[in-house]
């Protein structure tokens, strides 16, 4: 998935970012361009960029499923408990895995499972 940019959502721990970037991963964290845009322009950023969506929002679901928003990859973390080394680690194994199976599905990354959803191609 190297080919891919990422977004990583302004909710996106700051060592996963780093730790992606460190991979070789071209990152772009709304924490550094525009803190505080809803997650209608987060949407809308990812998708003008080509960018696979990192997040650790669920609200991005809704805007996907119920509003068939999706036009790219989101990938939604769920990993609380683990440490921040770990988060990282987690993330950055499941792209370099399936990173290519993300760029059109919507993705739930949690402890020891991944799931992958894809859409049909919006009309």
């Amino acid at each position: 998935m190297r080919q891919h940019e990422i977004l990583a959502d302004e909710g996106v721990d700051r060592q996963i970012v780093e730790r992606l970037r460190d991979a070789g991963y071209r990152v772009l964290f709304i924490a550094e361009l525009e803190p505080g845009i809803d997650d209608v322009t987060v949407l809308r950023r990812a998708e003008e960029a080509g960018a696979l969506l990192l997040t650790a929002d669920k609200d991005f679901g809704e805007l996907i499923f119920r509003r068939n928003r999706l036009r790219g990859g989101v990938a939604l973390l769920r990993l609380s408990g683990l440490s921040l080394q770990k988060k990282a680690e987690v993330v950055a194994g499941c792209l370099a895995d399936h990173g290519d199976e993300m760029a059109d599905a919507f993705t739930v990354i949690s402890p020891g499972l991944l799931r992958i959803r894809r859409r049909a191609p919006l009309t």
